[in-house]
């Protein structure tokens, strides 16, 4: 829980948030082993979330990574498609530090970006560590949103109309595709970014700041950091850490949500602003006073259906552009 000196920062409904999570006393992630953070992970990460809202699709597909191992993917649609028609679509990677999360942990989150963002949402269960160590999350990705492109028309998608998008570790995976898109020739709709990890061990005013006390803490990062990079020594790797990319001209245009009340706000910041340097659309919403992952609490918290909101707009307005391009 916040100290009395800066609990102030906090929205009211956020701070009564925290005060409960501090009673209910739950084991600190970093001490557990991978199994029990990934078990523990399942059974408190949806409390706060609201109830599933009704789809007209929801399926289970798979594609194949460079392996040859099969990635899941969920489809997600909210509206029947006619028989040849495209739909725009976004290739959604979930939070969890690399190490957590899957398809379940983000359900309710890519019903309401399908209904929201009017597209057809396809989340990827992209491989963990420490099983699955840096670079493999990077490469599923890239070998996902390869494949939604090479079966476009199979999957009813629209190719021209494709977005990127992630939370927290995964919207490092989504900024890092939507680089190596650029690389390669590739044209995104948008990168949808909600407080991503930019930086990897970032020496910010809000690291330093909310590191403590505000949901996700500095032990976290390290926990999750050590599990994905091992020994290796990636950290001053881009596709760890985006905003050491060497340009950024070129990529997609990007909508990046930010909690004021988070360690990553700062680093989300700074790559808004390299974006913009670099020539690049951008469009930084903050909601201040919540904490980090506060859109996975649309029970407790209005700003989660505000962010939400703000980012299906995002979508809309870039299916609209990408269909009629100047």
């Amino acid at each position: 829980m916040a100290s009395s000196d800066d609990s102030y920062t906090l929205a009211p409904a956020m701070r009564t948030l925290l005060e409960r999570i501090g009673r209910a006393a739950p084991p600190p992630l970093w001490t557990l082993s991978v199994d029990a953070a990934r078990a523990f992970h399942r059974v408190a990460g949806g409390v706060l979330e609201v109830a599933p809202p009704p789809l007209h699709e929801v399926v289970d597909l798979d594609c194949p990574a460079r392996d040859g191992s099969r990635l899941a993917l969920r489809r997600y649609r909210a509206r029947p498609l006619d028989a040849h028609e495209q739909a725009p679509a976004l290739l959604y990677l979930h939070g969890g530090g690399f190490v957590l999360g899957d398809l379940d942990s983000h359900d309710v989150l890519c019903r309401r970006l399908a209904l929201l963002g009017e597209c057809t949402v396809f989340a990827l269960d992209y491989r963990l560590a420490p099983e699955h160590r840096f670079p493999t999350a990077v490469d599923d990705t890239w070998d996902a949103l390869q494949w939604l492109r090479e079966h476009a028309a199979w999957l009813g998608v629209d190719a021209q109309r494709i977005a990127l998008g992630g939370d927290s570790a995964g919207g490092t995976l989504a900024a890092v595709a939507a680089l190596q898109a650029r690389d390669a020739g590739i044209a995104l709709a948008l990168q949808l970014l909600f407080y991503p990890g930019t930086a990897g061990w970032a020496h910010t005013v809000s690291a330093q700041q909310f590191g403590h006390g505000y949901l996700l803490e500095r032990e976290h990062l390290d926990w999750f950091f050590g599990h994905y990079l091992g020994a290796l020594d990636a950290a001053a790797d881009w596709r760890f850490a985006p905003l050491l990319a060497p340009s950024l001209a070129g990529v997609a245009p990007a909508w990046i949500g930010l909690a004021g009340c988070d360690p990553l706000r700062d680093e989300g910041r700074l790559y808004a602003q390299r974006l913009r340097d670099a020539g690049v659309a951008v469009q930084l919403d903050e909601w201040p006073g919540v904490t980090h992952d506060f859109i996975r609490m649309g029970r407790a918290l209005a700003q989660a259906s505000a962010a939400l909101e703000a980012a299906g707009a995002a979508l809309r307005g870039a299916w609209q552009r990408a269909a009629n391009p100047r």
